[in-house]
């Protein structure tokens, strides 16, 4: 499959500018994840009837995020990426407001509804990066995609730092902080009117562009930047969900987790700034192959104890590796459509991964608290749950790369 024919030079004036939109809302907007995966586990575990349930509220995140997928992306082939991140943006604010509801009446199921409504913004959030390569060309939108993700640097500053000032702001612990999560995405929807990037041309009536949904899950990359792009953020959500039960439950205290967290999301970002280059220098599959190696490090680096140092560095690797397995894969995505396919495999794509996250956030909770006698134990066996996937992503990538080319 060829990539879409170069954009002359002249049109990445305006997919730069596009890219600072983006990078900004990366950092401001983006900044309400890392404060709800911070304290959403420890908010669970104080509502839940059960302990195995509580990660539920991130695991309904992702689980909204995945659900809202598919029909966001038509959502924005009709009516435009501006509009869609709108639609993000009340889904963030709707959610943070019925989750505080719950926490001030004390009902979990009400709090999990908020979180349900919360994925909506989530799944926007992840359609940035897409965003970021709309109007670049080809040479431009590795770098595009990358610098889009580096804004999440400032997120991972912003996010704990304002949930760790407002979790016991008000009576009811952790009501500020969801508070404070309204108030970023009333602020943060002002940036998208400085968004520039056409409504796609509808297609003529009767008429498909492109491939079937089946066609493109037949292209052997599309299939692998997929399955990569799942298992890379699926295990960064496995093992970050559980990180501060982990990190509490060991004795330390609840800023220890924020720390971690901060350095965590930082890791995650802090390679953007130069991952495009990487994957213009070495191509998209050596580096997604790199995140799945220091992905597996990660894992054994958390397996070897509980001290604080281990958790800060198993969690800033778990970072590294989720940065350059799913920048990678995004790019290899990009390239394997055409422009008027894109509403179609990037919902379908999205579909898959926060499918795989969902499914990995909910097994975070019965791994970490109902699947041995001891929180150590429950640390464990979330680690050692990495080694299928790693070997399902790391498999389909070999089998791309060695695969009989089409001449």
């Amino acid at each position: 499959m060829t990539s879409a024919a170069p954009l002359p030079k002249d049109d990445d004036a305006r997919a730069r500018r596009n890219v600072a939109v983006l990078i900004a809302a990366q950092a401001i907007l983006g900044a309400q994840m890392p404060m709800i995966f911070t304290i959403g586990g420890l908010a669970g575990q104080m509502l839940a009837p059960n302990p195995c349930w509580a990660t539920l509220p991130i695991s309904m995140i992702v689980l909204g995020s995945m659900l809202s997928a598919t029909p966001l992306s038509a959502f924005m082939g009709r009516f435009g990426r501006r509009a869609g991140f709108w639609v993000g943006t009340l889904g963030g604010a709707l959610g943070a407001t019925v989750g505080a509801y719950g926490l001030y009446i004390g009902s979990f199921w009400v709090f999990l509804a908020g979180s349900l409504l919360t994925g909506v913004y989530m799944s926007a959030q992840g359609f940035y990066r897409f965003a970021a390569g709309d109007m670049a060309s080809d040479a431009f939108r590795p770098k595009a995609i990358s610098w889009v993700m580096a804004g999440g640097l400032a997120s991972a500053v912003i996010g704990p730092a304002l949930a760790t000032n407002t979790a016991e702001a008000l009576p009811v612990t952790f009501l500020g902080t969801y508070l404070a999560v309204i108030a970023v995405n009333v602020l943060g929807a002002s940036l998208f009117f400085f968004l520039d990037i056409p409504r796609p041309a509808p297609a003529p009536a009767g008429v498909t562009l492109g491939r079937s949904r089946g066609e493109l899950l037949r292209d052997p990359v599309i299939l692998v930047a997929m399955v990569c792009a799942m298992v890379s953020y699926a295990l960064m959500n496995l093992v970050m969900t559980s990180t501060p039960l982990a990190v509490v439950g060991c004795g330390y205290d609840k800023t220890d987790a924020g720390h971690i967290v901060t350095a965590h999301v930082l890791a995650m970002y802090i390679p953007s700034f130069f991952t495009g280059h990487l994957i213009a220098r070495f191509g998209a599959p050596k580096i997604v192959g790199t995140g799945l190696a220091i992905l597996a490090a990660s894992g054994a680096v958390a397996l070897t104890g509980v001290e604080l140092e281990q958790f800060f560095v198993a969690l800033v690797l778990l970072g590294i590796g989720w940065n350059f397995g799913f920048i990678g894969a995004t790019t290899l995505l990009s390239t394997a459509h055409e422009p008027h396919e894109r509403g179609r495999i990037q919902g379908i794509n999205d579909l898959v991964v926060f499918g795989g996250v969902t499914f990995a956030s909910l097994s975070s909770g019965g791994l970490m608290n109902c699947s041995g006698t001891s929180v150590i134990a429950g640390w464990q066996a979330v680690n050692l749950a990495m080694i299928p996937f790693l070997v399902l992503a790391g498999g389909s990538l070999i089998w791309l790369v060695m695969r009989p080319r089409a001449d």
